[in-house]
């Protein structure tokens, strides 16, 4: 046992002495380490769990959540007494004895004050969560085109992959026919050349997908290492709108909800300019002799309602406009919906292409290319030609996906505008 542990050590020390010899590898195998601990400890998530994931952590969100919450408790303050008024009186008011008064007086809304303040805080609230709604529809649209930025930088991975796997077998068929005479040294230089360009991409793509992966940490508001489930498809599916959960639905909603706000608020303006009815109790000496009490009643009646008249005609105003704003953003946005069916539509024909007819064109050009080089039947500019169209292809299928997602997700999401 002792001799075998000394043999485990000494082929230990045989290796990171090797190691040592060798820093470049040492570098490699540490990065390689580095790129293994950091995939292991990504979290996948469906999109709509990032969805989800970004609603609950969203900043702007919980910022809403408040607003609903303070209008909320604001509708306590529908009910709005005058302060109450005490006041006491002292001196020769009754004789020349040195008499004292005491009164208190509150005067209290009377009319449909306090109800029309009341409905105004709720429709208030109610506005606040319209608004959160929106909110949250454009941090669904904003993770959704994250997500498929990423996805697409998968693709554009994969692609990279299999472009130097084909490299690297033209390589070496170009080094074989090199050491067998029948081509030139030109050919394995040329391929050695190729070879290195596509190594030097994926470590650009790789930068790339942690560009996309911190753009997902951002819309989520997380510090945790998150990526996108690759085993998702990587062309989006337009989901049918359903109630008002769609851009029309909620951009209609938030308008109306904006109108129901002013009218309530004009109801309030006019509800302002009715009397206040005021109750008091008083408590005085008369001769210093005491006590004698009593009890007061009267009105606060606003002679000068002018202002509550204009802030009134100015919310009717309001209300007239938002119906005007309400109007125009619905023939925008159905201008906007019109467009962008027009550009998913050309994106799918031209993804179509690419599905049925174009990547199997580009695998058959590759497949004969490369067995009629390796055969000697094809010669090298000949190959590279044919190979160059067939990787052309296939990039414009990458391409095409992802301007595709991109139509669609437009489309699923429409901009809303001006709310």
């Amino acid at each position: 046992m002792k001799q075998k542990r000394n043999k485990m050590k000494n082929i230990k020390h045989k290796i990171f002495a090797n190691l040592a010899k060798k820093p470049s590898q040492t570098l490699r195998l540490i990065a390689l380490l580095l790129i293994s601990t950091i995939a292991n400890s990504q979290t996948k998530i469906s999109l709509e769990e990032a969805i989800q994931l970004a609603k609950s952590n969203n900043i702007d969100l919980k910022i809403a959540d408040k607003e609903i919450e303070k209008q909320t408790i604001l509708k306590k303050t529908a009910f709005q007494p005058d302060p109450l008024q005490v006041q006491y009186q002292g001196g020769q008011f009754n004789s020349v004895d040195f008499d004292h008064n005491v009164s208190v007086q509150q005067f209290f809304p009377i009319g449909n004050i306090t109800k029309a303040n009341r409905q105004l805080q709720e429709e208030l609230a109610k506005l606040a969560e319209k608004r959160k709604a929106l909110s949250a529809y454009e941090i669904e649209k904003a993770m959704t085109l994250a997500y498929y930025q990423y996805l697409y930088g998968i693709s554009i991975q994969k692609l990279n992959s299999e472009l130097n796997e084909i490299y690297t077998k033209f390589l070496k068929n170009a080094e074989l026919r090199f050491q067998t005479g029948e081509s030139g040294n030109i050919e394995v230089i040329s391929a050695k050349a190729k070879v290195k360009e596509i190594e030097t991409q994926k470590k650009q793509l790789e930068y790339d997908l942690v560009i996309y992966q911190k753009q997902l940490q951002f819309f989520m508001q997380t510090e945790e290492n998150i990526v996108p489930d690759v085993q998702t498809s990587l062309q989006y599916s337009v989901v049918k709108e359903q109630g008002n959960l769609g851009a029309e639905g909620l951009l209609s909603d938030y308008y109306q909800q904006q109108i129901s706000v002013y009218k309530k608020e004009e109801n309030t303006f006019k509800a302002a300019r009715t009397p206040k009815l005021g109750l008091g109790y008083f408590a005085q000496t008369i001769n210093t002799e005491s006590l004698f009490q009593g009890f007061t009643a009267g009105l606060q009646i606003p002679l000068f309602g002018g202002v509550n008249t204009a802030k009134a005609q100015a919310s009717a105003i309001n209300t007239q406009q938002s119906q005007l704003a309400l109007d125009k953003s619905k023939l925008a946005l159905n201008l906007q919906k019109i467009e962008l069916q027009n550009n998913f539509e050309k994106q799918q024909k031209a993804l179509e292409y690419f599905q049925n007819e174009g990547l199997q064109y580009a695998d058959q050009i590759i497949n004969s290319a490369q067995k009629s080089y390796a055969n000697g039947d094809m010669s090298y500019w000949s190959y590279i030609s044919f190979l160059n169209q067939a990787i052309d292809i296939k990039k414009q299928h990458a391409e095409a996906v992802h301007s595709y997602n991109q139509s669609a997700i437009e489309l699923q999401f429409p901009t809303i505008k001006n709310y």
